[in-house]
């Protein structure tokens, strides 16, 4: 509110998107970055790209309704060709532009079978084009309905009021800057928001990344130091209960489920207290190892709280240990505690927890709410780690007089990096999948693929089959050319005969309507269900046997494998899409290793090498552990220059007391609360 034209709304705005002070404002990111190429001939402009065409329109602008969206066209030509323009719910554009007018367009351009069209551009200006040409413009999260220019006025005024000497406020000390090579943070941060060029910004994104991933590996390896080995308060010596449930299991667990198992067994009944970390791919079966790692605790005498990242997979796994304590004829209680409980039904969940009317509390970050008083909390278990972080894990854990700890990921993070991120933790891998998964087929297309795609998704609905279609965007974006959730769901409904029920699902939505939508497609109500990401994590639908991914280029191999993951699960035959709107070969290279292999480790060793800097300038390309600049496989080089960093820093001043390493407690500053746990 110190800043000229920051008002009330403007500051809710910004709130919404996690801003509030001055420092939050710095940090707030630009996602990406437009470059203002000149402008092409609609002869030469590349098919699935954004360009820029100079023409004039040569018809009259035309609109038409299709369900509840207004469709507004009109041909723009030039001396090699003829384009049709299209723009969605923008009715408006029809009273303003007229045949004969002359302009630049920009958007993305597509020769297909419907011909040749460039969807949902933006006009300019020669002059404004022209100014725009020699800029890397960026572009913000969304944050209300702020603009990009309003954010960079208020950013305008922030550096304007900091002082002109600010390395006494730079949280690295000079040592570090000096031996990497790094920025001091100032300069560093006003290049990210106003880049002069690529090769400033990329300088100057490497140090916000470097401080980042410090910041990060210094909270894990003090909290490491602090922690050291913990004697085993916990411990479990009967495992008759765990024998019983893996003898009645439909299936034999694999070998490496056995050789984890018999890592956790050891930790149970251990000297110390387990706190380890399973990796395991999609699909290998993580989560029957935490089942029996709580049937366990149950048996003797311990309470077990299981934390899932969303309510739809803690409802998931609450079902499937419910069902399975049944046919295992196992007396265990469990109980479900999420934050769409109404008041009655949270108290008397909480009234259990703490009688120990319960064995196995499933839940989400509900689970660590105040109110939740557990008794004898011996096991604590997170599925999906990258989601919480350090401090959600801690909190939970001090809910019990130091509980064994075990954390369950998908996400297949090579080795070398675990051991990074992961410092606290024992590593084991679960790396055979069961014999019985058939293999998923797949295939890398372009978008002229599109109207096979759609009568291949109509067929496999009408088999009685499921579908998924992932884009990157919940709604259009201003300059960001790729397809959207909301416009996405109105043209499958349009193409797609109207007995098919298409819906959509993404992370703005409320939690009550993303279960409620879930819910509808796992019972086959829903047959395509159009999402971000959000199904990205333990979904489980067996009857869901089409996985299309529109703008694949734009994610993580990971990512993408992640999403994969989601079909796969039943007895049908299953089919992955990945549609590539690039149309540029080393994009599609990179796909094509997802064709080639089904191993989550080996695509993720192939993603750590396929990247490279320019990655930035796109959609984030990955979730893991939800860093605000960094990228585990784009930056590994970063990650572990940080990471031997920190090495010298603690080995040489532990508590941070010399001269030098001063700045740094800056940065370890806000982690003492959670230290202090």
């Amino acid at each position: 509110s110190a800043l000229k034209g920051a008002g009330e709304k403007t500051a809710q705005a910004l709130g919404k998107a996690g801003v509030y002070t001055i420092e939050d404002l710095l940090r707030f990111f630009p996602v990406r970055y437009e470059r203002f190429d000149p402008p092409v001939t609609i002869a030469e402009a590349p098919s699935g790209k954004v360009c820029t065409l100079r023409g004039t329109f040569s018809s009259q602008p035309q609109s038409r309704r299709t369900g509840s969206m207004i469709v507004t066209t009109i041909s723009l030509r030039d001396d090699t060709g003829l384009c049709r323009l299209t723009w969605f719910r923008m009715p408006y554009l029809a009273r303003t532009l007229k045949k004969g007018d002359h302009c630049l367009v920009r958007g993305r351009f597509s020769r297909g079978p419907y011909g040749i069209v460039m969807e949902q551009p933006r006009l300019y200006g020669e002059e404004e084009y022209a100014a725009l040409q020699a800029t890397l413009q960026p572009v913000y999260p969304q944050a209300g309905k702020l603009s990009a220019k309003q954010v960079g006025k208020l950013l305008h005024q922030t550096f304007e009021r900091l002082e002109e000497d600010e390395s006494g406020r730079d949280p690295l000390p000079a040592w570090i800057r000096e031996k990497y090579g790094l920025e001091d943070w100032s300069r560093a941060l006003r290049t990210i928001h106003f880049p002069p060029d690529e090769q400033a910004l990329l300088h100057a994104r490497e140090r916000l990344v470097f401080e980042e991933f410090l910041r990060f590996i210094l909270e894990i390896r003090m909290l490491r130091e602090q922690k050291g080995k913990s004697p085993n308060r916990c411990a479990c010596t009967r495992f008759g209960w765990a024998q019983q449930l893996e003898q009645r299991l439909p299936y034999e667990l694999t070998g490496a489920q056995k050789r984890v198992w018999a890592e956790i067994r050891g930790d149970l009944a251990g000297s110390f207290l387990m706190n380890r970390l399973v990796q395991g791919d999609v699909g290998s079966g993580k989560t029957v190892l935490a089942q029996l790692a709580m049937t366990a605790a149950a048996e003797n005498g311990y309470q077990s709280a299981l934390m899932a990242p969303t309510e739809v997979l803690a409802e998931q796994h609450y079902e499937g240990f419910r069902r399975l304590a049944e046919r295992c004829g196992l007396p265990l209680r469990c109980l479900l505690l999420t934050g769409s409980l109404t008041a009655a039904q949270k108290k008397e969940a909480y009234r259990r927890i703490r009688d120990h009317e319960a064995d196995i509390i499933i839940g989400t970050h509900a689970l660590i709410q105040e109110k939740v008083a557990y008794d004898r909390l011996g096991l604590v278990v997170t599925d999906e780690q990258h989601r919480f972080g350090v401090r959600q894990r801690e909190m939970l854990a001090a809910k019990g007089e130091e509980p064994h700890i075990l954390v369950m990921s998908a996400t297949p993070i090579p080795r070398t990096l675990a051991i990074i991120l992961y410092g606290d933790l024992d590593l084991s891998a679960v790396d055979e999948l069961p014999a019985s998964r058939r293999p998923i087929k797949n295939a890398v297309v372009g978008p002229e693929y599109r109207p096979k795609a759609y009568e291949f998704l109509r067929k496999q609905v009408q088999a009685g089959r499921q579908a998924y279609v992932i884009c990157p965007l919940v709604e259009e974006s201003d300059g960001l050319e790729a397809e959207n959730v909301k416009d996405y769901t109105e043209k499958l409904r349009g193409v797609l005969p109207p007995g098919i029920r298409v819906e959509m699902l993404h992370g703005k939505m409320r939690p009550k309507e993303k279960n409620e939508r879930m819910d509808a497609f796992r019972s086959g109500e829903i047959q395509i269900l159009v999402s971000t990401t959000v199904v990205e994590v333990g979904v489980d639908v067996p009857n869901a046997t089409v996985m299309m991914i529109e703008n694949a280029e734009r994610f993580g191999l990971a990512q993408l494998h992640q999403l994969r993951g989601r079909v796969g699960r039943g007895e049908h035959q299953s089919y992955c899409i990945f549609l590539d709107s690039s149309e540029e070969e080393e994009k599609n290279r990179r796909l094509q290793v997802l064709v080639r292999s089904n191993d989550g480790f080996e695509i993720a060793s192939q993603d750590l090498k396929l990247r490279g800097p320019g990655d930035v300038f796109g959609i984030r390309q990955s979730g893991e552990l939800e860093f605000a600049l960094g990228d585990i496989y784009t930056d590994a080089r970063i990650l572990q220059e940080a990471s031997e960093a920190c090495a010298k820093i603690l080995e040489e001043d532990p508590l941070l007391e010399r001269e030098e390493n001063r700045p740094l407690r800056r940065l370890a500053g806000d982690n003492r609360e959670r230290l202090s746990l």
